[in-house]
C-alpha cells in the first residue's frame, strides 16, 4: 500500500488477494478513448471483474464517467458500464450527477453538455457512508419537516436529523442547521479550481478534479482505509487519499503518468501543500 504501480491494472489486480480494498475511486478513459489510453488498450470487463474480486464486502466503487457523441449518436457507455457492474454482482447504490462549470463547445443541435456520472457501486451494503452536510436548512418547525409518501398515499415524517449540528441542533453557518447535499454536485473545473498544486497536473490531458476525489473518498470511506485507483492517471485519487489520512494504491499503464502521480503525491507526503485550501 501507499505506492504507485506501473502496469496493466487488470493484470496487476490478479496478484492482489480477495477482499483487499476498502474503496475504489477512479475515472476511466471514455468517449473516443474508451478503448485506447495513451497508446494502450483498456479492457473494461476484465477491469470490472477484478475490481469486484479485490474489494471487501461493503466496499464502494466510485466510477466517474461521461458520455460523448459520435456521428450524431450518444455512445451510451456510462449506462452500459453501470449495467455490467450490476451483472457481475455490484449494487448500484447511487448515481451522482457531476455538474461541471466548464462545458464542451456548444452544439447547434443539442443542449450544451455540462455533466458526468459518478456511479456509486457497492459490494453489498456500503460499510462506510459519511454524507457531506453542507447545505443550510432554510426552515424549522413542525410544518417544515421532511416527509415521505408511503405506498398507501399517507405521509410519514422523516427520522433524519440535522447534519453537523451540536447540542443546540444548529450548525455553523446556518440558523437552522445543515442538511446533506443532493446527488447533483456542482464541480468548478479549470485551472486553479480542479487542483491546488499549481501547473504540475498539466502533464495529463484529462485530470480528475481534486475536490471531487476528496468528496467521494470522504463520503464512502473512513480514516485508515485503503483507497485504490486502478486507472490512476495523474494521481489525484492517491493524492486526496493521502491528504485525508487514508492509505492509497494507484495503478496506471503509462510510465509517464506514474511518474507524474508520484511527484504530486510526494508534495502531500512532504507537507508542501494540503489537498484542500479549506484545510489551510
Amino acid at each position: 500500500m501507499n505506492k504507485i504501480i506501473c502496469g496493466d491494472c487488470a493484470e496487476i489486480m490478479k496478484g492482489m488477494p480477495d477482499g483487499y480494498i476498502d474503496i475504489t475511486v477512479t475515472s476511466p478513459p471514455y468517449g473516443t478513448k474508451v478503448r485506447k489510453y495513451h497508446g494502450f488498450n483498456f479492457d473494461f470487463e476484465a477491469t470490472a471483474q477484478q475490481l469486484y474480486r479485490v474489494m471487501k464486502p461493503g466496499a464502494v466503487l466510485a466510477w466517474v464517467v461521461g458520455d460523448t457523441t459520435v456521428k450524431g449518436d450518444k455512445t451510451g457507455e456510462p449506462y452500459r458500464q453501470a449495467l455490467y457492474f450490476k451483472e457481475i454482482g455490484f449494487l448500484l447504490h447511487d448515481t451522482i450527477i457531476i455538474n461541471k462549470s466548464g462545458t464542451s463547445y456548444p452544439s447547434k443541435s443539442r443542449y450544451t453538455a455540462c455533466y458526468e456520472f459518478a456511479h456509486v457501486l457497492a459490494k453489498g451494503q456500503p460499510k462506510a457512508v459519511n454524507l457531506i452536510c453542507d447545505v443550510p436548512r432554510k426552515w424549522q418547525g413542525s410544518w417544515a419537516r421532511t416527509r415521505q409518501r408511503k405506498a398507501d398515499g399517507t405521509l410519514k415524517d422523516s427520522t433524519a436529523k440535522n447534519c453537523g449540528a451540536g447540542r443546540s441542533g444548529r450548525a455553523k453557518g446556518s440558523e437552522y442547521g445543515m442538511k446533506a447535499r443532493t446527488n447533483i454536485w456542482p464541480v468548478i473545473t479549470g485551472k486553479g479550481f480542479s487542483h491546488f498544486d499549481g501547473d504540475l497536473f498539466l502533464g495529463h490531458p484529462a485530470t480528475f478534479p481534486t475536490p471531487l476525489a476528496i468528496d467521494l473518498i470522504r463520503s464512502f470511506s473512513n480514516e485508515g482505509d485503503l483507497v485504490l485507483d486502478p486507472l490512476n492517471g495523474s494521481g489525484t485519487t492517491c493524492l486526496a487519499a493521502k491528504g485525508l489520512n487514508r492509505d492509497y494504491l494507484g495503478i496506471d499503464v503509462s510510465s509517464d503518468y506514474c511518474d507524474l502521480a508520484e511527484r504530486r503525491v510526494a508534495l502531500v507526503e512532504r507537507g508542501e501543500y494540503l489537498v484542500s485550501p479549506e484545510q489551510e
